[in-house]
């Protein structure tokens, strides 16, 4: 099956290091004007999620939201989450790790494409 969201081994390892401070986490894929298009991360429910939000999938057993229009952008791409030294959005919990994740992507193939359009996450 394809995943629309992945993780990097980095990324998930910094996954488990916020689990064990904040306990259950969610993400959210920004694409508002402070923060780009960084990858928030906050403690479950602390962003309130609305109808106009799309969950994408799972990483690291965390939720990971888009907005429906960032989606329809994004939907032809598999987001990988990736984490790099540095300060991200100020809101996002990894910043005080001196840490931030990072969305990295890839075209899906159209075999892929065909897929996840077979059952109907398109």
């Amino acid at each position: 099956m394809v995943e629309r969201v992945r993780a990097t081994e980095d990324a998930i390892a910094l996954i488990e290091k916020l689990k064990e401070k904040h306990g259950s986490l969610m993400f959210h894929q920004s694409g508002g004007c402070c923060d780009g298009s960084s990858p928030m991360c906050y403690e479950e429910g602390d962003l309130m999620i609305g109808s106009q939000d799309v969950l994408l999938g799972e990483i690291g057993d965390t939720p990971f939201y888009i907005n429906k229009r960032q989606y329809d952008y994004w939907k032809h791409t598999q987001l990988i989450i990736d984490v790099v030294d540095g300060r991200g959005g100020m809101f996002s919990l990894e910043g005080v790790e001196g840490k931030r994740f990072l969305t990295r992507s890839r075209a899906f193939s159209d075999e892929e494409y065909q897929e996840l359009k077979a059952s109907e996450k398109i």
